[in-house]
Order: structure tokens, then sequence, then C-alpha cells
């Protein structure tokens, strides 16, 4: 398991996560916490009039794998839309639980935790950033904007 999944690139993003600790004053902020491990995360987003993330802080006390994930969605979430992190949890968790490809454009970064499909004791801690972001739009009761397509 070490070499498949503990790769150089996840171990630089589980070593150098942007954005870390708290906004002063949230819009909206969720916790998620894995199970087994005990892996927790905390974020607060602030949102512009489009329902854009305008600012972003997390606090992480997670494993490698769910530090290497939020430091991947951290160093992109401004100016994500609500629509591109559910895409971007849709396809992580086809990606851990049927062996789909990993997310494009943005969250392109999350990519190097695709070896952890073999492992779905670890699969918690990996979505543990898009279970939080998700559940933090939530709260705020905003309703997607429809797709174009």
């Amino acid at each position: 398991m070490i070499n498949e999944v503990y790769s150089t690139k996840l171990l630089a993003l589980a070593g150098n996560i942007p954005r870390n600790g708290r906004l002063e004053d949230p819009d909206s902020t969720a916790t998620a916490q894995a199970k087994l491990c005990g892996s927790k995360l905390t974020v607060d987003i602030k949102l512009d009039s489009g329902g854009r993330v305008s600012d972003y802080a997390h606090e992480v006390k997670a494993c490698a794998l769910g530090q290497a994930a939020a430091s991947a969605v951290a160093a992109q979430i401004v100016g994500a839309s609500r629509d591109e992190i559910e895409q971007a949890h849709a396809q992580m968790t086809r990606m851990l639980k049927e062996g789909a490809g990993a997310p494009k454009g943005r969250f392109a970064d999350l990519q190097y935790l695709e070896p952890v499909k073999d492992y779905p004791a670890r699969h918690a801690s990996t979505m543990l950033v898009l279970n939080a972001l998700l559940e933090a739009y939530a709260k705020l009761d905003i309703e997607p904007l429809p797709r174009g397509d």
C-alpha cells in the first residue's frame, strides 16, 4: 500500500496544505469526520453574489490522504461554483467505488488519490473535504444553478 498510494506527489500535497485556519466571518461552516480513522476537517466558505466561493479556509486534522485531498481542493477552490464541487464529489465517488477516472478541470490534482480506490477503508478520509463543502452549501439552503446540458 505504501508505494501504491503514498506517491511523491500525494505526499507533497499533504505536506503543503494552503488556506489553513478559519475565516472570521464565513457565510457557512461545516465539519466532516471519518469514523474509522478519526480524521476531521472543518471548512469555512464565503460566497460571492453568484454563489461562487470567494474565500475559503479549513482546519485539517486528518491522515495524509485527507490532507492531500484538502490541499488539492484548497489550492483551486476560490472561484469554484457549487456545481463544480458537486461534479468533483460525484467523480471522486465514481473513481473510488467504480474505478472511473479522476476529476478533471479545476480539481484535477485529486487524480493523485486514485490508488485509494483499492482500499475502501480509506475512502472516507479521502472524501472529507468534498463532503464538508457540500454540507456547507446545504446549510445555506441555496439551490444549485440549473445545468445548461
